[in-house]
């Protein structure tokens, strides 16, 4: 089933995208330094990556829980 159709799948991916894009802008800034375009959606979930990454944390740890034992 595509992860658009499955909330539980959409969310994974949504979480995976921002945590790569906060990993790669902390090891290779210029690749994310446009805030416009198509790399500007990369930008704007790096940022929330860095401002809310203690909850993004929180959010990866239990999506993993819940993907192994649900």
């Amino acid at each position: 089933m595509s992860a658009l159709f499955n909330f539980h799948s959409f969310l994974t991916v949504v979480l995976l995208v921002i945590c790569t894009c906060t990993y790669v802008k902390m090891h290779f800034p210029a690749i994310l330094e446009h805030k416009t375009g198509f790399r500007g959606f990369f930008w704007k979930a790096a940022r929330i990556g860095e401002r809310l990454s203690p909850w993004m944390a929180a959010g990866c740890f239990g999506m993993g829980l819940s993907i192994i034992f649900f």
